[in-house]
């Protein structure tokens, strides 16, 4: 597995950004931070977009972003061709995210989700592989090029 991984958030993200900087790293992660730098308020596609790019020219082959719902950076994320950002809230759906849709960006709810929730979701994003089979049809039908 590589160990690049991309991250950022908005303000409503910025703490479980930081505490998943640290644990990342702990594990061995290399981690490039695109902000946001504090808790003061920002517009989470300022954010979503440096990061979605970064992935989508594979200079980053993961990301992670969070922000309040995980909707918006979702959103803003999924617009870029090589990217597949899912939101995740729980293990399960974390799993699922990479083993049928061979997401490359997980995008975490602060607002809905634990700190220990949202470190677990990452773990295991970061170490389920992509099935493949019947699932490879499927994720190559989701690019509109």
């Amino acid at each position: 597995m590589e160990t690049r991984i991309a991250i950022g958030s908005d303000h409503a993200g910025f703490e479980l950004k930081q505490q998943l900087i640290q644990r990342l790293r702990e594990k061995g992660f290399e981690v490039k931070d695109f902000g946001t730098y504090s808790a003061e308020s920002c517009d989470y596609p300022d954010i979503a977009h440096p990061l979605a790019q970064s992935v989508d020219r594979g200079e980053s082959p993961w990301g992670v972003l969070i922000c309040g719902s995980a909707n918006g950076v979702a959103m803003t994320a999924n617009k870029y061709p090589h990217v597949r950002a899912a939101i995740a809230w729980n293990n399960e759906v974390a799993a699922l995210a990479r083993r049928h849709n061979n997401a490359n960006i997980l995008c975490l709810p602060a607002r809905f989700i634990s700190p220990e929730e949202a470190w677990q979701c990452t773990l295991t994003f970061f170490s389920e592989p992509f099935e493949g089979g019947r699932h490879e049809r499927r994720v190559e039908k989701i690019a509109c090029s």
